[in-house]
């Protein structure tokens, strides 16, 4: 198993320092997202590229429909209303168990001071695996056509490493404080605005070997589809505030085809 020095360049992001912990924090709080260009040393990200390229005729791809909020449509609510208005995602996904034993990300994911590092720009006090074995590390693949499309988040916070950027496409575009969840806020005028492209996102520049934390709860967001021949590879670290927490079997199922 690799150090993490020799993984993450730890002289230009010192992620065991507490006051550039802080730093990285005021800037999530303030932004909604923060971005660490060159996070990968340049041959990890070659050597994840290739390892990921084996791995892909494993991926489980969906094609799937959803609105923006990720719930079930309403009855109540008329069929062309916004909050039943069905979009579009499609991707392949390769799981934690599917990601090999001696992998880097294995060694990022289960380094404490990276553990540490996270839990503290988020602002928890200490954060955990899932508990079951397909959750916690995803890489995900998008070739040409798929796409993520507009969704607010379930979860507080986001964790991303992309590997690998198509030729074209596969923007991250995103809508800050676009509701206000916690206080039942759906704002179907601006979502709708969004949709219909009354309204411009913001975007990312996103360069391989980037490691980026999102708060897309109440910010909309989507990666906009794959355009030529080179596939997107994207990893997903996800951590619970609990211990012992699984993701659900319905989305287990959903997600992954599959429970473990």
């Amino acid at each position: 198993m690799q150090k993490l020095n020799d993984i993450v360049d730890l002289d230009t992001y010192p992620i065991e320092n507490t006051a550039f912990g802080e730093r990285c924090l005021n800037i999530l709080k303030s932004e909604g997202v923060l971005t660490l260009p060159g996070f990968l040393q340049e041959n990890v990200i070659e050597k994840l590229v290739e390892e990921a390229e084996l791995q892909k005729q494993n991926a489980y791809f969906t094609t799937s429909t959803h609105n923006v909020y990720l719930t079930p449509k309403r009855s109540d609510l008329e069929a062309e209303h916004v909050f039943n208005r069905q979009l579009c995602s499609s991707k392949g996904c390769i799981t934690t168990d599917q990601v090999p034993p001696g992998s880097y990300l294995h060694t990022v994911y289960n380094a404490e001071i990276f553990r540490q590092f996270i839990a503290a720009v988020v602002g928890e006090n200490k954060l955990y695996e899932y508990a079951d074995p397909l959750s916690s590390i995803n890489v995900h693949f998008a070739s040409e056509g798929q796409e993520l499309n507009w969704h607010f988040d379930n979860s507080e916070f986001a964790i991303t490493l992309l590997l690998q950027s198509p030729k074209a496409g596969g923007r991250f575009e995103y809508v800050k404080d676009l509701r206000r969840a916690e206080q039942d806020d759906m704002n179907y005028a601006g979502v709708e605005a969004v949709l219909d492209e009354k309204a411009m996102p913001s975007y990312l520049k996103v360069e391989p070997g980037t490691l980026v934390l999102f708060r897309g709860r109440n910010s909309m967001h989507r990666v906009t589809p794959t355009k030529g021949d080179r596939t997107r590879i994207l990893v997903v670290l996800a951590y619970n505030s609990e211990p012992g927490i699984a993701l659900s079997e319905s989305a287990r199922m959903t997600f992954f085809g599959r429970l473990g």
